[in-house]
């Protein structure tokens, strides 16, 4: 086992000293990311620090990096926005090094005749969006994360965004990549528009959570942006059902908004206050251009005419164009929620997310919500209980679980106690 010393002094005949983080307040905020954050801000993290937060200017400082820690068998950590919520970023070892992106930050090229961005693995995603839009494109991908998540953990954690039901997830986005491995090989997939031997193996890389490889660059396809045909479209709802009927229609006629979302009527309340009425809300919007926009917007009037016994009022266009114009969250929004944590021991925003047949979604939303009020022990703390589709497939769609609670045990329990059992009935309820 290498010593601390020993790591340190190493890593600096590797990097230069400015490269090499070794503050405190940085490193305990390095062990862990959002995942077990009410326990992270009341300072009682019960995971190792790291050693170091290393910043490579290059691949091949990359390659030395983790050739090194391969060899020393020491742990490392890969980074790049810090926006993670499910605990891939968290430590567990005594000498371990997170990797940071934060100088691979480079916009490489915006090939437009090729429709594809290539970017190194620090670039912030509405980096490159702001770049593509003066241009007239778009990357077409929009997670809440967007204003603060970076390339390469968009791709390693296998990212979707909002307008998914038209332009895909990032495994749909991705052209090509470059990687390098723990022996310190550095990879590259070729950028083409497809491979018809073997397996696809930008498959390794896309949603490996950091485990194989170290992702350094990505190339990505381009869109057209067409903000000026943009159609939104609300309506208050009788029940999830209706709502998850109505977007089948839409999905399976051919249609493809770039945004299809129903909210039961819990979550509903914390987005729509000023409108929701205690209902269900729905939600599309339509984009692309004129003429595909004027055929998507009549593929949503036919369905919701359809299904207009379970519509209750559409809803102003304004308020919902104003609604996705807010979505999106900065870090100035994750520090806000972290404070309120503190102040008000109180947790706000954990979800779960799984996907299932059109048949079975709101069979699996009925049940979980059901068995959570019934069976959760601590059923009186939770303070909403809810959920939200927003990603369509032609054979289903996802559904994400969301569940706010006041915190009534030491902050290290408050996964064990809140978080895992009712995670566990959505689990099980999904698998069935």
């Amino acid at each position: 086992m290498v010593e601390r010393e020993d790591l340190l002094q190493d890593l600096k005949n590797i990097l230069n000293e400015e490269q090499i983080n070794i503050n405190y307040d940085d490193l305990y905020e390095a062990s862990a990311d959002r995942y077990k954050k009410y326990a992270k801000a009341k300072r009682e993290l019960d995971v190792p620090i790291p050693v170091a937060i290393v910043y490579p200017k290059s691949n091949e400082e990359v390659a030395k990096i983790l050739k090194y820690c391969n060899e020393k068998r020491i742990n490392v950590i890969p980074r790049s926005g810090n926006t993670s919520t499910e605990g891939g970023l968290e430590n567990w070892k005594e000498i371990s090094v997170v990797i940071d992106a934060k100088y691979l930050n480079k916009i490489i090229k915006i090939d437009e005749y090729n429709m594809q961005a290539t970017v190194q693995a620090g670039v912030i995603l509405q980096d490159l969006e702001d770049e593509l839009r003066k241009r007239g494109y778009t990357t077409g991908h929009s997670p809440q994360s967007k204003p603060i998540a970076k390339y390469g953990g968009l791709v390693a954690t296998r990212s979707i965004g909002q307008f998914s039901t038209l332009y895909g997830g990032i495994e749909d986005m991705v052209v090509g990549l470059e990687c390098v491995f723990p022996d310190g090989h550095i990879a590259r997939i070729k950028n083409v528009p497809r491979r018809s031997g073997g397996p696809d193996i930008r498959h390794i890389v896309i949603g490996n959570e950091g485990t194989l490889c170290y992702i350094t660059e990505v190339t990505v396809k381009i869109y057209k942006y067409f903000p000026e045909n943009n159609k939104f479209y609300g309506y208050l709802i009788d029940n999830v059902e209706t709502g998850i009927r109505i977007l089948r229609e839409i999905v399976v006629n051919g249609y493809r908004p770039s945004v299809t979302r129903v909210y039961s009527e819990e979550d509903a309340a914390q987005h729509f206050s000023h409108f929701h009425k205690g209902k269900c809300v729905l939600i599309l919007m339509a984009e692309g251009n004129k003429a595909i926009v004027e055929a998507t917007c009549k593929g949503i009037e036919e369905a919701v005419e359809k299904y207009k016994d379970g519509i209750i009022e559409r809803v102003d266009d304004k308020l919902i164009e104003d609604w996705f114009n807010h979505l999106c969250w900065t870090q100035k929004d994750v520090d806000d929620e972290i404070k309120c944590m503190i102040d008000n021991d109180r947790h706000a925003g954990f979800t779960t997310e799984v996907s299932a047949d059109w048949e079975t979604l709101p069979k699996l939303y009925y049940n979980v919500i059901n068995r959570v009020r019934k069976e959760f022990p601590r059923a009186n703390d939770l303070t909403l209980l809810g959920g939200h589709v927003s990603h369509c497939y032609i054979n289903g769609a996802n559904f994400y679980f969301v569940y706010n609670y006041d915190i009534n045990c030491a902050p290290e329990d408050e996964l064990r106690v809140y978080h895992h059992p009712i995670h566990k009935i959505i689990v099980e309820e999904t698998l069935k």
